[in-house]
């Protein structure tokens, strides 16, 4: 064990300006969920470069990517993840919220490091395989949307990890160690209702508004959290208002939902409590729009 050790300690350390480089660009082109069109190809091009190959929009997924050397058994996967988040930009060496530009993306997550590291851990295994002859198979797949658009769910779903025997993947944080609890089955999904609108002084009695209507659910939805169970969490986020003028009675409002449980049962059941109080708060007797996402 310690000579494999030494191995990856030597062949990252050979490289570590190179994926410095690589983290630091992915950090100056902070990309969201699904539109991190720059960084997916920054690694993938790497990938390739180091001999992988690389099977680009992988299970017709933008910006998902496999990246693989070996052939036979084990199938094992690394997994790298590289979108920022919306409104975190970040001066870099700095410990305090300093944005670059107020408003903008940011690696407040730290996927830069994430999908970098993964791929400096990928060059590794691999040189390794190459020097003792082992069989296998080792993938790297470059995961999007993790930050809110459950992209390996996608690939779950397009097959993508049929014949893989174990995944493996890191985060950044302040402590190196084994993260070890479960994490919470989750449904995400937007509720978009419509109403009509109205003048709000000289005619208010004419429209129905739809942000009322997500008003109400955002209230019936904070009362249920008292008769759930306790592991349970539910987070919501009210992305369309309808607008910015309070003189008119607004026509359209969103909001989005995200439900966590221990268990997908435990999810499903507090969905469903949240559809009925969505239709109670409907703007008027138009069904509201369930948008799962």
């Amino acid at each position: 064990m310690e000579a494999i050790f030494q191995f990856v300690d030597e062949v990252i350390e050979a490289q570590r300006d190179t994926y410095c480089a690589i983290a630091d660009d992915i950090w100056d082109h902070p990309e969201t969920r699904f539109e991190e069109f720059w960084s997916a190809q920054r690694l993938a091009d790497a990938l390739e470069a180091e001999g992988f190959q690389l099977t680009r929009d992988a299970g017709g997924i933008p910006n998902a990517f496999i990246a693989s050397v070996g052939e036979g058994q084990p199938v094992i996967a690394l997994l790298g993840e590289f979108d920022a988040l919306a409104g975190l930009s970040q001066q870099a060496h700095s410990a305090e919220p300093t944005p670059l530009t107020p408003g903008a993306n940011g690696h407040g997550c730290g996927h830069n490091l994430l999908g970098t590291a993964a791929f400096a851990a990928a060059v590794a295994a691999k040189g390794w395989l190459q020097q003792h002859g082992d069989s296998g198979t080792l993938r790297f797949y470059g995961c999007p949307g993790e930050e809110g658009g459950s992209g390996k769910t996608f690939m779950v779903r397009e097959g993508l990890f049929d014949d893989v025997d174990a995944a493996l993947t890191w985060h950044p944080e302040a402590w190196a160690g084994m993260f070890s609890t479960r994490t919470l089955a989750n449904i995400q999904a937007a509720w978009r209702f419509t109403g009509t609108a109205a003048h709000a002084a000289n005619s208010p009695h004419l429209g129905r508004s739809a942000l009322d209507a997500v008003t109400l659910m955002t209230t019936g939805s904070n009362f249920l959290n008292e008769h759930i169970i306790e592991k349970a969490r539910v987070h919501y986020a009210i992305t369309d208002t309808g607008g910015v003028s309070p003189n008119v009675v607004q026509a359209q409002a969103e909001v989005l939902y995200l439900i966590r449980a221990p268990e997908m049962a435990d999810a499903e059941q507090i969905f469903a409590r949240i559809e009925k109080i969505a239709q109670g708060a409907r703007a008027d007797d138009r069904d509201p729009g369930q948008l799962p996402l």
